[in-house]
């Protein structure tokens, strides 16, 4: 066996749990770093098996529970919500994200309560047609227009 392979089988060897087969026992005589460091893990094992761990204050589960009673006694508004950073941001970008909206209202509105119109060229067909509705009842009175004689298109379909 190599000086690897029995690195990795040292804390199971030193604990007891594992037992040491013949090839281990034949590295470990034959190799006296391996040898030393087993001795090594050994005294550790055993310096841990010694060591206690050191009982908590008598009084640690009352004032835990008193502690616990007062957090709970906290009042958690939405106010509590707002100290923490990743909330109170989020509802920053909100708000200004809705008044930029509200003040921009998207171009429709001009402030004096008025919705704005689109404004067609005069000569297009949309244009056309606003103007003979805005002057529809000047139109309607004009008689001229009957009168006139129009010339009938010669290159025109049937």
């Amino acid at each position: 066996m190599k000086c690897n392979e029995i690195c990795e089988l040292m804390p199971d060897m030193a604990a007891g749990l594992d037992t040491i087969t013949p090839a281990v026992s034949d590295h470990l005589k034959s190799c006296d770093a391996c040898t030393a460091k087993l001795a090594e893990v050994r005294q550790t094992m055993a310096l841990l098996d010694e060591w206690r761990a050191p009982e908590p204050s008598p009084y640690f589960d009352t004032r835990l529970m008193a502690r616990v009673r007062e957090e709970k006694g906290q009042p958690s508004g939405w106010w509590q919500w707002l100290r923490k950073p990743a909330l109170a941001v989020s509802l920053a970008v909100v708000m200004v994200m809705s008044i930029t909206l509200f003040r921009n209202d998207a171009g429709l509105n001009r402030g004096n309560g008025q919705v704005a119109t689109m404004v067609a060229e005069p000569g297009s067909a949309v244009g056309d047609l606003s103007a003979m509705d805005k002057n529809s009842e000047l139109y309607s009175d004009f008689d001229v227009l009957d009168d006139l004689q129009v010339q009938q298109d010669v290159n025109a379909n049937p």
